[in-house]
């Protein structure tokens, strides 16, 4: 899964009629790869974003009031490719618990690829500055998840929103630890969210 692919940084003339909206993803597709390799938001420029686009630094304004804006929208296209890769992880298996420990992985392995993007979208001031309601898919998905297990009989029924919120602390709290800490001996993340799943949600060790 790539949510960094940039748009083309060379010398770009006017859009033709139309293909507004074609410039604002090449916008959204650099200020992403641009997130990813600053992992800070308010290190973005927009002037740079706009001479890697190939467009003047006005033009960006005409698609974006500000650098927030900007930002939120890379945010949510983020958001959208990552739900996008989640499915493709869970259709893999029917099993429950399967599906459960594909998500997981998916989430963590992204963090690892994209240590930048996971900094700006879960540990930056924005979240501060602004809502992300999108963020909110994600935990009531993962409840999704834990539910399943558990009417499956393959988890101890439980508050699934209390487990799942264990869960996403657990996974969260790790992932975050090795972008951060990244010379630390870290065992397989496989192997973390393993126990995760037995501790937290109750999944009998080496489920299908």
């Amino acid at each position: 899964m790539d949510v960094t692919s940039s748009a083309q940084g060379s010398a770009r003339g006017r859009n033709p009629r139309g293909q507004g909206e074609r410039l604002r993803e090449d916008i959204v597709s650099v200020a992403l790869r641009l997130l990813d390799e600053l992992a800070d938001d308010q290190a973005l420029s927009l002037r740079a974003v706009a001479r890697e686009v190939g467009i003047a630094a006005t033009s960006v304004y005409i698609h974006f009031a500000d650098r927030d804006a900007l930002v939120l929208a890379a945010l949510e296209r983020c958001h959208r490719d990552l739900m996008r890769a989640v499915d493709q992880a869970e259709a893999i298996s029917a099993d429950p618990v399967a599906k459960l420990r594909a998500r997981t992985l998916l989430l963590g392995t992204w963090a690892h690829q994209h240590p930048g993007l996971y900094k700006v979208l879960h540990e930056s001031t924005l979240n501060q500055r602004t809502d992300m309601p999108f963020k909110q898919e994600l935990a009531e998905r993962t409840t999704t998840a834990v539910q399943r297990c558990m009417d499956a009989g393959l988890a101890p029924a439980d508050d699934a929103a209390a487990v799942s919120h264990d869960l996403r602390a657990a996974v969260h709290g790790t992932v975050s630890m090795r972008v951060n800490q990244p010379d630390l001996p870290w065992p397989p993340l496989e192997e973390q969210v393993e126990r995760f799943l037995t501790k937290l949600v109750g999944v009998p060790p080496g489920s299908p």
